[in-house]
């Protein structure tokens, strides 16, 4: 939550007044994020610095939102990293951060606030961040798109678990988002002009149009929306 689209959710869902705790390695930015945001929101967020892909450390840290809000209701599970890596060039072990970073930490999150929300009369949503990076079959990133498309068997699988506890569970598939990552390791003119002329919408997707998602799949407004894919990438899939 400390940068790209997961500053954006922070700062959206702060906007609308909820309570937010969100978590981060980058210690220093996600400070940063909250005090800026401390000032102007109704209820100061919570920045806890943890190591994901450390289960006992996503653990405490999400007992340390808990423990500053109360029960969780919504969980979003936006947390990635998309580095490119050749075929020849993974190992077992970058195989094994791969999939601790992109999917492994999504099922324990969600399994963690699930216990809240099991106890809740409203129930609660879960988001899982896919990626439409798979489905347009892009290479260049083996191990991220294989994690990013079991998020969807992790949705649907959760979903019917869950289900008779009022618990949603859905997947928001971003496309192509301009966050300061993107723009300065990936996106060049070209690359924009390539996206553009493949999405039906002629704009670049902004961390913004994401967070309105998100929003929408953690309100009551998605009450009966569950295990379904939300793509938001401008027409391009």
């Amino acid at each position: 939550g400390a940068s790209g689209i997961g500053a954006t959710l922070v700062e959206s869902f702060a906007a609308q007044d909820a309570k937010v705790g969100f978590i981060d390695i980058d210690a220093a930015a996600g400070q940063a994020l909250a005090a800026r945001l401390s000032a102007i929101s109704a209820h100061a967020p919570l920045f806890v610095a943890a190591d994901l892909t450390d289960t006992a450390a996503l653990d405490h840290a999400i007992d340390a939102v808990r423990q500053r809000f109360g029960p969780i209701g919504v969980l979003l599970n936006n947390a990635a990293n998309d580095t490119r890596h050749a075929i020849d060039a993974t190992t077992p072990e970058s195989w094994d951060a791969g999939i601790a970073v992109n999917l492994k930490h999504q099922f324990f999150a969600a399994r963690n606030v699930a216990r809240d929300m099991m106890k809740s009369e409203t129930g609660g949503s879960i988001v899982n961040f896919g990626s439409v990076s798979w489905m347009l079959k892009q290479g260049g990133m083996p191990v991220y798109t294989t994690a990013k498309a079991a998020v969807h068997g992790l949705t649907r699988s959760l979903a019917r678990e869950w289900g008779p506890f009022n618990i949603r569970v859905n997947t928001l598939l971003p496309g192509w988002v301009m966050t300061e990552r993107q723009l300065r390791l990936w996106s060049d003119e070209a690359a924009q002009r390539r996206t553009l002329d493949a999405q039906c919408l002629k704009r670049m997707l902004q961390p913004a149009d994401i967070a309105a998602m998100a929003l929408f799949l953690a309100a009551d407004d998605s009450a009966m929306c569950t295990g379904q894919d939300f793509i938001v990438d401008g027409g391009w899939s």
